[in-house]
């Protein structure tokens, strides 16, 4: 794996919208947040450029991601929201330009396919986190969701247990491995493209928002049926939420749904995290190694930069 280089006080962040277009006031909140902590920040051309559900083109965007590692003066990479539209120009990034020139990269929910592709085809870690305009810039940001923004300036192993969330096992058993995966949907969209999800002896992370506990089966299985549960080494299970009444009231519970996947796989899961789209929302890096402990409910992480 390719691991960058931590950021320090006065360095350039870049922002970039590979998806969708942020909220200008969220997205000024967060920029002056990352400005009072010290670091210097530039917006990318076509953040704030509306194309329907769009940040800009296809080839907007892509260029604005492209500018941004190819400029060695930006020492970390920044999502300003998700939604949707990374994957259609997930075929035309140069990712040798990225293997030149790796840096920080952040965000998750439809960044996930970014993180993927960018994991398996170049190796560099990335990080699943809190984005600018649909996190740091609310009102009211919760202080894990702010402090764990710190591990990209002091490197230190993670530790998530109960003192940060209430945790379900699922499965009992230590498994270790690297850390991939984020949210569902897009791992699930995934399969038969060349950026499909490697699980191969993973600690798969999941988590999704506004997705009906049928749907999740639907795609839980899609992933039992394409081989990728069986051959994870364990599961961590992250934020589920509906921020609507359910379609129907007769479905099984998430709880019952996750139990049906991976209570017999004979593989370590653990539920409950606080990881996606949830408040507060724990970062962490995918592509380091990682330790499930799912009988003392730890799940232990290695830096994501050095």
């Amino acid at each position: 794996m390719i691991i960058p280089e931590r950021l320090r006080k006065g360095d350039t962040i870049g922002v970039i919208s590979p998806a969708g277009p942020p909220d200008p006031q969220n997205l000024e909140r967060a920029v002056d947040w990352l400005k009072q902590l010290g670091f210097r920040v530039r917006i990318g051309k076509y953040v704030q450029k509306a194309n329907g559900y769009l940040a800009g083109s296809d080839q907007e965007r892509l260029s604005d991601f492209h500018e941004m590692f190819a400029d060695d003066t930006i020492r970390a990479v920044i999502c300003s929201r998700g939604g949707y539209g990374s994957a259609r120009f997930a075929d035309r990034i140069n990712f040798d330009l990225i293997r030149r020139h790796p840096k920080i990269f952040w965000g998750y929910s439809d960044i996930t396919y970014l993180h993927t592709a960018i994991r398996q085809i170049t190796g560099l870690v990335t990080f699943h986190g809190p984005m600018l305009a649909s996190d740091w810039g609310a009102e009211d940001v919760p202080l894990l969701s702010r402090q764990l923004f710190l591990q990209l300036l002091q490197p230190g192993w993670l530790r998530y247990d109960e003192q940060v969330s209430d945790l379900s096992v699922l499965a009992d058993g230590i498994a270790e491995g690297t850390l991939v995966g984020g949210n569902l949907s897009l791992l699930v969209s995934t399969l038969g493209t060349p950026f499909e999800i490697d699980t191969k002896n993973k600690l798969l992370l999941i988590e999704d928002v506004d997705e009906d506990p049928y749907r999740v089966d639907s795609m839980l299985n899609q992933l039992r049926l394409a081989g990728k549960l069986n051959r994870a080494s364990g599961f961590v299970i992250g934020d589920f939420r509906l921020n609507r009444p359910r379609e129907q009231n007769d479905v099984p519970s998430f709880s019952e749904v996750f139990k049906t996947y991976f209570g017999s796989l004979g593989k370590p899961a653990v539920s409950g995290f606080l990881i996606g789209h949830c408040r507060p929302n724990f970062s962490v890096p995918l592509g380091t190694a990682a330790l499930l402990d799912a009988g003392r409910k730890r799940l232990w992480i290695q830096p994501g930069v050095f």
